[in-house]
This record gives C-alpha cells, sequence and structure tokens, in this order.
C-alpha cells in the first residue's frame, strides 16, 4: 500500500475533498494521492449537485491520479474501477452478498430494497485536467453512506437513499475498515488498467440501469424515456434502445447528459 500511495492526508472538516487533491496535482504531487475526511462542507456531485452527510456518517474521499499510461479516451475507466473497488470493498465489511450493491449508470453505488426500489448508498465524481498533454490529471471522488442511521436520514432524501449500516441489517460499520479494504482492491484494479486490462465483464455486471426505463435529462431541458440495453466497455456510455438508429440502439455518453433517472413504471408508455 505504501508503494500505491504517493501521498495521504485525513482532515477533521475540509471544503470538499476533490479541491484538496487538485491542489495537490496542481503542485506537482504523484499520484496516487489520497484525501480522506470526516465532513465536508462544500461536497459535490455531477452538475455541481451538493453531497451532503454529517460529519462521521460517510466514508469520504478522494483519490488523484496523473494517467499517462492510459489513452485519454479511457480516462472514465479510473471512475469505473474505484466504483468496482468500492462495491467490492463494501460487500465484505457489511457482510453483504456479492452483487447486492450495483451500478446505477453512470456513478452511482445502489441497493435494491425489499419494497422493489433503489436507494443510493454512494456516488462518484470525476473531474479532469490536461488529458491528451503530457500532464493529464483524473480526479475521482467517492462518498459512501457508512454508518448513517435510517432515523437521522434527512426527510428530503430518507426515500431515496440507504447506507451500509442499513443495507447490513444494522450491523456497525468500521470506515478505517472499510478504506483499508477498498485501497486492496483499488491497488489491484489501477494496477490492471495500468497493464491494459480492465473488468468490464464485472463493470457490466454490476449495472442495475440495464433492461430497465430511464428518463434521460438533456443539457437543451429534453427528457426522454429509453430502455437501457447495456453498456459500452469501450466508451463507457450507456446503451439504449433506439428502433432508428443502426442496429437498434444508440449510445448516450456522460458529456451528452444531465441527469440520468430509473423511470417510473407508470409514466413509460411513451417511451422513445
Amino acid at each position: 500500500m505504501t508503494e500505491f500511495l504517493a501521498r495521504r492526508e485525513r482532515f477533521a472538516r475540509v471544503g470538499s475533498t476533490n479541491d484538496v487533491i487538485r491542489e495537490w496535482l496542481a503542485e506537482g504531487t504523484a499520484e496516487v494521492c489520497l484525501a480522506v475526511a470526516d465532513e465536508q462542507t462544500a461536497g459535490r456531485g455531477r452538475e455541481g449537485r451538493q453531497w451532503v452527510s454529517p460529519a462521521g456518517a460517510a466514508l469520504l474521499l478522494s483519490l488523484g491520479f496523473r494517467p499517462d499510461w492510459l489513452a485519454p479516451d479511457r480516462a472514465w475507466r479510473i471512475v469505473a474501477a474505484t466504483s468496482l473497488a468500492m462495491a467490492d470493498a463494501a460487500e465484505g465489511t457489511g457482510g453483504l452478498p456479492d452483487g447486492t450493491i450495483r451500478l446505477k449508470w453512470p456513478n452511482d453505488l445502489v441497493v435494491e430494497s425489499v419494497d422493489g426500489g433503489v436507494r443510493k448508498l454512494a456516488g462518484l465524481l470525476g473531474e479532469t485536467d490536461g488529458l491528451g498533454t503530457d500532464d493529464p490529471r483524473v480526479v475521482v471522488g467517492l462518498g459512501i453512506n457508512a454508518d448513517w442511521s435510517p432515523a437521522d436520514y434527512p426527510a428530503e432524501l430518507a426515500g431515496s437513499m440507504t447506507s451500509l449500516h442499513e443495507a447490513s441489517g444494522g450491523r456497525a460499520t468500521d470506515r478505517s475498515a472499510l478504506l483499508e479494504a477498498f485501497l486492496e482492491r483499488l491497488e489491484a484494479r489501477i494496477a490492471a488498467l495500468r497493464g491494459g486490462g480492465f473488468d468490464a465483464a464485472g463493470w457490466a455486471a454490476r449495472q442495475l440501469t440495464t433492461g430497465r426505463d430511464v428518463q434521460v435529462s438533456g443539457h437543451d431541458g429534453s427528457i426522454e424515456t429509453h430502455r437501457a440495453v447495456g453498456v459500452d466497455a469501450s466508451t463507457g456510455g450507456l446503451l439504449v434502445a433506439d428502433p432508428g438508429a443502426p442496429g437498434g440502439e444508440r449510445q448516450i455518453l456522460v458529456g451528452e447528459i444531465v441527469h440520468v433517472r430509473l423511470a417510473d413504471p407508470a409514466t413509460t408508455s411513451g417511451r422513445v
């Protein structure tokens, strides 16, 4: 682990661990660097959305990479590898059966509840600078709800979120043990990426989105409903059914959309 991490620091409270890592990389810090926080005051998700959790209730971290060993159009695989490493680690730490934690494209870790609903367990945010130059930088932020009791969930999120504590039936979550288990698995997955390998099958198998109707929100304000049919391991894109496209399907890339939601079955009669 010492060789894997060039720099590692823990903070009681910061604005955003992603911002900490961006500063470190700008200062010349080598990869892989890790910042962990007990609390964030300005944590964020995709499209500027806020990530909220009380102090000590979540494992909050960011990682910094200088992936001159990876083609620019494959940088998304660092985020994918990070999500798979955390899914494996959380299942192991929480005593959950393999496959309990799923991926909702593009970068959420979710759990299906007993009532058939889907609850968000963790979110990832990837940010890049200089891809295609001699100084590429990738920052991956991750927040996973750990030892957070359902009784303490924010009222506006209670119906859509979960925690490792809840998913494991009330088992206490040791955030330090979770972090070490995650780093161990991440090291192996990053080593594979460096060698040209990527667990495409594992990434595809964990996708909860596949086979479901999804509502895709575009930057122009449009909302379309599609049936998700898979993911593309070359581009990281979401594959959706489209009778008018060659082969009956087309690809949606992360940069093309604002948000993807699982569609309410009652509203899917107008599926595109």
